[in-house]
Order: C-alpha cells, then sequence, then structure tokens
C-alpha cells in the first residue's frame, strides 16, 4: 500500500473504528434487547459476550489487518490462494448490506427534513407507509417512493464524497468531525430524558431483573448477537481499517478502547430511549409494553408520536435526534464501504477515485431497488437472510482459516509488542476452540429460524442473492490482478 493509505494519527484511527462500530443498532436496537431479555439481568451474558466474543475477535481481525497490511481480499489469498473466492462472498454479502442501509438513512434523512413542520402529522404509521418505507403489500412493487429514492441519492453522494478522497482527507477527517458531534448530541438527548416526568417509568421498565431468564439460552445468544453486529466483527472492516495502521500502533489497548465506547453508547443511549418512552407513558397513560419497538418502528413511529405532545422541546429534540441516527450512519456507511474499496483498488489496480465512483455508482443503482412501495419489507427480508446466513456463517469460517490455518501463533508477539494489554494462550484457546463452535451454533440456530416460515417471495429473494454472490464472486476470483 501507498503512503497514503495509512492513518496519520491513532486518533484518526480510533475515531473511524468508533464510527464504524456505533451506528443504528445502538440507538435503535439495544435498549429493546435489553428490554426484551430480561432487564437488568441481560447485562451479565452481555459482558460475557464481550469478553470471549468481542474484544478476543476484534484482536484477531486487528492483528491479522495490521500484520498483513494488504486489503482482506489480498490477505485470504495470500493465506490460502483458493480462499480469495471465500473472501469475494464475505465482501459482497456486505457491500449488499451497504446497499440497503443507505436506504434505512434515506428514511431518516426524510425524517430529519420532516421535523422541521412537523410533516408526519397526527398519524406517523400512515405517514411512513406512503411517504417513506411502503408496506409489504407486493402490488406495490411497481410504485417508487419519491422522498426515499432521492434520499438515497443524497446519501449516496455525501458517502461517495468522504470515501473517494485520501484515507485521512476522507474518513479520517470525518470521523473526527462527526463522532464527537455525535456523542455531544446524544448526551444532550440523555440529559434531557432524564428530567423528563415519567423518566424513572422508563428507567425501571429497562432495568427490572428477570433471573429467570438467565437460564434460556435465548437471552445469551441476543447478547452474542448485539456485539457481534453492534461491533461490526467479521465483516473486514476492522482487518482493513487496522491495515493502515502505522508501526508501532497498540493493538490491543486499540481494541479495550473502541469496545468501550461502544457498549459506553449504547448504554447510556438506553437510558435516553426508555425514558423519552417513560414519559410517553406517563403523559398519555399507555402501558410501556405497548410503546417498546425495535427498529423502525421505534424510531419513526413511536418517536414522532411523542415528540407530537412534547411541544417546543419536541420540535428541538426531534431534528437532533435524527441528526444523530444520521451521522451514526454516514460514519458506519463508510467503513461498510471501504473492504469492498480496498480490495477493488488492489484487485484492478486502479486509482481510489476511480473505484469509489464506479462502486458508489452500481451500489446507488442496487439501493434505488429498495426505494419501492415494499421497501421496508424488502430491506427485512434482505438484512435477515444477509446477517442471519451469510456473513454470520462467513464470520465463523474466517474464526476457522484465521485460527487453524494461519498460524495464529505468529500473531501473539506481533500484537502483545506495543500494547499495554497483553494476550497469550487463554486468548489463543478462545479463538481455536470457543469462537468456532459458538458462532456455528449461532448460526444453525438463525438459519432454522430463517427457513422456519419462509414465503415464495422470500425464497426467490434469497435464491437471487445467493446467485449473484456467487458468480460475481467467481468472476472477480478469476480476474488477473495487475499489480
Amino acid at each position: 500500500m501507498g503512503d497514503t493509505s495509512q492513518w496519520n494519527s491513532q486518533l484518526s484511527f480510533l475515531f473511524a473504528m468508533i464510527g464504524a462500530a456505533v451506528g443504528l443498532g445502538n440507538i435503535w436496537r439495544f435498549s429493546y434487547v435489553v428490554y426484551s431479555n430480561g432487564g437488568g439481568t441481560f447485562f451479565i451474558p452481555y459482558l460475557i459476550a464481550i469478553a470471549i466474543l468481542g474484544i478476543p475477535f476484534l484482536i484477531l481481525e486487528y492483528g491479522i489487518g495490521y500484520s498483513f497490511k494488504d486489503s482482506f481480499s489480498n490477505v485470504m489469498k495470500r493465506i490460502n490462494p483458493k480462499l480469495e473466492f471465500v473472501s469475494w462472498i464475505l465482501l459482497l454479502f456486505v457491500f449488499i448490506v451497504l446497499i440497503y442501509y443507505m436506504v434505512i438513512l434515506s428514511w431518516d434523512l426524510t425524517y430529519l427534513t420532516s421535523s422541521v413542520t412537523f410533516s408526519w402529522g397526527s398519524d406517523v404509521a400512515a405517514y411512513f407507509v406512503q411517504n417513506v418505507g411502503g408496506s409489504s403489500n407486493l402490488s406495490n412493487l411497481g410504485s417508487l417512493i419519491i422522498p426515499t429514492a432521492i434520499g438515497a441519492l443524497i446519501i449516496w453522494v455525501i458517502v461517495w464524497f468522504i470515501s473517494h478522497r485520501d484515507l485521512n482527507e476522507g474518513i479520517g477527517k470525518i470521523s473526527k468531525i462527526l463522532i464527537p458531534a455525535l456523542f455531544i448530541i446524544m448526551i444532550g438527548i440523555v440529559i434531557y430524558a432524564l428530567t423528563l416526568p415519567g423518566a424513572s417509568i422508563g428507567i425501571q421498565t429497562l432495568l427490572q431483573p428477570d433471573w429467570s431468564k438467565l437460564t434460556d439460552i435465548n437471552i445469551w445468544l441476543a447478547a452474542f448477537s448485539q456485539i457481534l453486529f453492534s461491533l461490526s466483527m467479521g465483516q473486514a472492516i476492522a482487518l482493513t481499517y487496522a491495515s493502515y495502521l502505522p508501526e508501532g500502533s497498540k493493538i490491543n489497548d486499540n481494541v479495550l478502547l473502541v469496545v468501550f465506547a461502544n457498549s459506553s453508547f449504547e448504554v447510556f443511549t438506553a437510558f435516553g430511549i426508555f425514558s423519552i418512552l417513560g414519559f410517553m407513558s406517563f403523559s398519555t397513560g399507555t402501558p410501556m409494553v405497548q410503546l417498546v419497538s425495535e427498529g423502525t418502528g421505534l424510531i419513526f413511529v413511536v418517536f414522532p408520536m411523542i415528540f407530537n405532545i412534547m411541544g417546543i422541546m419536541g420540535h428541538i429534540l426531534a431534528p437532533l435526534l435524527f441528526l444523530a441516527i444520521l451521522f451514526a450512519g454516514i460514519t458506519s456507511a463508510v467503513a461498510i464501504f471501504e473492504p469492498m474499496v480496498s480490495s477493488m483498488e488492489d484487485k484492478l489496480n486502479w486509482s481510489r477515485k476511480k473505484t469509489v465512483t464506479l462502486l458508489s455508482i452500481i451500489g446507488c443503482a442496487f439501493s434505488l431497488l429498495f426505494t419501492t412501495g415494499i421497501s421496508s419489507y424488502l430491506v427485512g427480508v434482505v438484512d435477515g437472510f444477509v446477517n442471519e446466513f451469510g456473513i454470520l456463517f462467513l464470520i465463523a469460517i474466517q474464526c476457522i482459516i484465521f485460527a487453524w490455518i494461519y498460524n495464529v501463533d505468529s500473531l501473539i508477539p506481533v500484537i502483545n509488542e506495543n500494547s499495554r494489554f497483553k494476550v497469550g494462550s487463554l486468548w489463543k484457546a478462545i479463538i481455536k476452540y470457543v469462537l468456532p463452535c459458538f458462532l456455528i451454533a449461532m448460526w444453525l440456530i438463525g438459519v432454522y429460524y430463517l427457513f422456519a416460515d419462509v414465503d415464495s417471495f422470500e425464497a426467490i429473494v434469497y435464491v437471487i442473492i445467493m446467485v449473484l454472490v456467487l458468480v460475481f464472486s467467481g468472476i472477480l476470483t478469476k480476474i488477473n490482478s495487475n499489480k
């Protein structure tokens, strides 16, 4: 890699990695996962998941990227030429995530503009269906939701503008601006939320422990899944970003900082989310159980309802919340984009600008397919398959490749060299034995639930995705690099 493909400071790397980790899931998923999995009890498996999954696997990814200082596809090819095909499968799955992730950010952009005048009106559920996410009615497949389509184009232009620039002028600089801004906005929102009447109702609901849940396998799966996807593990993001690190970097220490920042953010944000839900419950007499939802339902339906009854503060909090989601989403989007950019750049020996421009055009064209009248339904279908079937399986495969085919023992001196926090035989045992078994078990359970009640439309979507991914992985593998 050239000189431009190196972070100019540890701070740039840390902010970029925190930006990759802190995304939509921290804001709209974590609090729901805590609430629905034993409340305060959930933090026991959550902390254990951090200790035996989050930290060990990220150290592995950082170490591999830092040691090889190469793109993900080249790393896999150097370990074994036959593995390049596997690398492109993962990269294409991650690129698909980016394609529909941009559409979700487009929904947020629509709500950000709507929050100025509260144009979502009193029937916020109808507003989401008609103007943003559509419905599951397949007869609407032929129609286009104009605000969502325009928003997707705008978000792609923003991500292209950031990503096509030099590493430090693009990703590095924007991360150092957006991440502090995101944290400041969320701190302000949470502090105010804690002062709302009824906030204690929400917090009590969030943290109410259910100790019987500790013996339920589902709470453990929820904790490990949250850590897995919250930290963007195994998606070649951490490996790619770490490949840009200069010599002398503190690998293990950086992992601890990123994990701490990510977990602190999502726990802190959960207090704000549930304080606001508690206010809604207190003000309207609506039971908390009817308000708590996950993802789009929480952010794009429940919260606009709450802002509607908040008065002047609603007009202040609404734009701030949707702006925070946008900032979190953009830093995550450029991170999701980077593994494909890095690998394609190396594979085709193209300039960064040319690679990013071509991939942005392709990605934007596919994103528009998700802006039809079944936008939110299609995003949900593709998201479930890509994550539960594709990426989760490939994370398990990566763990086996890095732990068994690549000599993980040679990695320990490298990652320990400049770090205050050292790893050794216990870390190696977790990587080689514990994580592969656990990840494969998670994948099998995920696949079971994914295919348990699949309908014909979903099956067709699954087949199309697999065929496209396998065909293009084969094509990219066969292309001879000019390097």
